[in-house]
């Protein structure tokens, strides 16, 4: 038997689909506006395989954002679902923009920060979402050297930099010694390779951005509300 290809427009429309959204926080309930669905089989008279890609503009039914889902599944992919051998269906889904539950990030603030802070931030936060876990992690350190280095923190290692800042009265030794796990963690995956969990990325993620926060957007947006 050949294989087939047959192609669908909005088969799959309407659907409803629980996914992390890229503005609220956590998943929300997003519905298929529009969609290319394909369907196919390959194989012979002893044995074939349909498989299903979908192609899908999804609406978030909260805050109306807009972007795309994938969803791809074949006849012979299965796993367990229960101690009882019992098994569900294998469905691949993946999101663009890429997103990860409960990383909302800075959104628009982010053109409060200098220029190289801002892309190394961007990087990182774009490593999180595609669930990079290992440049994620590089990529948080790199944020604290970025930040250390244009807050001109002196020291030849990042540890006596972050602690340079508290001297400095920009860091408070709470704050560092937070910072400090963060830069721990950075050095696992730079040096160890090491992966973190999406919960420790996370969480590392929040307390960097409360940095970025204090040190540069809440001082900014103070400066231009309160003029007198």
């Amino acid at each position: 038997m050949p294989s087939t290809v047959e192609y669908y427009i909005n088969k799959t429309q309407g659907e409803e689909h629980i996914v992390p959204c890229v503005k609220c926080t956590g998943k929300t309930t997003h519905k298929v506006l529009a969609s290319v669905d394909i369907r196919g089989e390959d194989g012979d008279n002893n044995f074939s395989v349909s498989w299903a890609n979908d192609h899908q503009v999804i609406q978030c039914l909260g805050c109306k954002s807009v972007s795309f889902r994938v969803e791809s599944s074949n006849s012979e992919d299965y796993y367990p679902s229960d101690d009882e051998g019992n098994l569900e269906h294998s469905i691949d889904e993946r999101l663009y923009p890429p997103r990860l539950e409960g990383l909302k990030g800075l959104g628009d603030d982010t053109h409060y920060l200098p220029l190289n802070v801002r892309r190394i931030y961007d990087e990182t936060h774009l490593a999180l979402s595609n669930q990079a876990p290992v440049l994620a992690g590089i990529g948080l350190r790199a944020l604290l050297e970025t930040v250390c280095k244009e807050k001109k923190a002196t020291g030849k290692e990042l540890l006596t930099k972050i602690d340079n800042l508290v001297s400095t009265g920009i860091l408070t030794p709470t704050s560092a010694t937070i910072l400090h796990k963060i830069r721990t963690l950075g050095n696992a995956a730079a040096h160890e390779v090491k992966p973190h969990s999406d919960k420790q990325l996370g969480l590392a993620m929040d307390i960097v951005e409360h940095l970025l926060k204090d040190v540069y957007i809440f001082p900014m947006q103070a400066e231009s509300e309160f003029l007198d």
